[in-house]
């Protein structure tokens, strides 16, 4: 409990400094069994080699996942965050993976189980066998048990929400599973202030202060923001937006040195708290 208390009072003090400032501190410890999941030899190589960009003990650790939590992941993609969170939570904890729906719009069914994605989990059921599947949809709100979740994660998603014009929908249903006082972790793509928000994000950017209102009116509170993913060399304002850039790449070999030295775009971390019951 004190090494927590610890981390969580560096990290409060880490996210009130400018992020100029971000890349000269020293890194601060991170939970011993989260470290353990991070460093775990069942990771895909691919996703580990993500890790400098994505900073996955620094972030869930800003977020307060701890072991014994009851977190859940919104549509996984690829499983970055699966192959951490699973094993960390295996144990102790309650991890639930909600997945896009069979019936939903284009991006709904993307996010649903592929087999690629099920042979991943196949490959390793001692690390696996108790991730509880659920579906997460404008039309399938119950993503977890009402007021069960300590946490509800989403990495790169609400630019997908916002295309859909879901958005209202979703976080109403993520407010309903979070307990009282509950935490919801949003990253994504953060786009230029200079520029006026697309309410469609169909460059995949989405401004942080537009974020934070959408949430806000949802009813959750801000109780925190991170400059863990900060990426001052992106400029957000590409031929095919943000998968321009790594790791997909849309533009092929097209400028590819010049996209590969800006790197993973630069994203926001944002924090809130359920509000009321």
């Amino acid at each position: 409990m004190r090494t927590g208390l610890l981390f969580g009072g560096a990290m409060a003090l880490l996210v009130s400094l400018p992020a100029s400032l971000y890349a000269s501190l020293p890194a601060f410890a991170i939970d011993p069994a989260l470290q353990r999941a991070i460093d775990a030899p069942t990771r895909t190589a691919k996703f580990v080699a993500r890790d400098g960009a994505r900073h996955p003990g620094a972030e869930l650790g800003f977020f307060g996942v701890t072991p014994r939590a009851t977190v859940v992941e919104i549509w996984p993609g690829g499983g970055y965050w699966t192959q951490i969170l699973a094993p960390l939570l295996h144990d102790h904890g309650t991890y639930y993976l909600a997945m896009g729906t069979p019936d939903g719009d284009q991006t709904e069914r993307e996010f649903q189980l592929s087999p690629k994605f099920k042979a991943m989990l196949d490959a390793n059921p001692a690390l696996y066998d108790k991730v509880k599947f659920t579906m997460l949809g404008a039309h399938h709100p119950e993503l977890a048990p009402p007021g069960s979740a300590d946490l509800v994660l989403t990495f790169r998603n609400l630019h997908n929400w916002m295309e859909a014009g879901d958005t209202k929908q979703i976080l109403a249903a993520i407010r309903t599973a979070l307990k009282p006082g509950g935490i919801l972790g949003i990253e994504d793509h953060r786009a230029n202030t200079r520029s006026p928000q697309d309410p469609k994000a169909d460059d995949g950017y989405v401004r942080q202060d537009y974020a934070i209102a959408l949430v806000e009116k949802a009813g959750f509170k801000l109780v925190g923001s991170s400059e863990i993913d900060a990426n001052p060399r992106d400029t957000a304002d590409y031929p095919k937006g943000v998968w321009t850039l790594p790791p997909t790449y849309a533009l092929g070999a097209v400028d590819h040195a010049k996209y590969q030295a800006i790197g993973e775009a630069d994203n926001f971390v944002l924090k809130f708290e359920k509000v009321g019951s």
